[in-house]
């Protein structure tokens, strides 16, 4: 397994275990959110799935974008599934987009987001794009202990 197929390997583990928490919210759950300043936990759902758009677009730009028309901007939140439904092409878009690099692009593309404070090779970039979503669905984790809600396994 080379370093590409590694990167597409935690990205997909990645999502199969945030899938297994964001899927188990009780509906009656979704817009609850620990404070009024906070994310809701549907939000925060759309929040990964926006962020990772962008950064696939910022990964192709080789940078951050002067001007971004999110895909998710006035959608209205109606679930789970709606939210995966509409990302799929966009997630799939993405994974293709990583199998076309090579090993030496990982090393050698860099991203600048220097607006962001930070210039990282294409590598370092996909890793934190995996780092994010799972930084998020283990906020959903701490969200669904504080609101009562049991919580899946997700350690398999």
């Amino acid at each position: 397994m080379n370093s590409i197929d590694l990167v597409i390997l935690n990205l997909n583990e990645v999502r199969r275990r945030s899938i297994k928490v964001w899927t188990t919210i009780p509906d009656e759950k979704l817009f609850w959110k620990p404070d009024n300043e906070a994310l809701s936990c549907l939000e925060m759902i759309r929040h990964v799935l926006e962020s990772e758009h962008y950064y696939h677009l910022a990964i192709k730009n080789r940078g951050s974008l002067t001007a971004y028309d999110s895909p998710y901007e006035n959608r209205p939140f109606i679930s789970v599934q709606n939210e995966l439904d509409f990302a799929e092409t966009h997630r799939r878009e993405f994974i293709d987009n990583i199998k076309s690099f090579s090993e030496e692009d990982l090393e050698n593309v860099k991203i600048d987001r220097s607006e962001s404070g930070y210039i990282r090779d294409l590598g370092d970039m996909l890793l934190r794009v995996a780092y994010h979503e799972s930084v998020h669905t283990g906020q959903l984790l701490d969200y669904l202990r504080t609101a009562g809600v049991p919580r899946i396994r997700i350690w398999d």
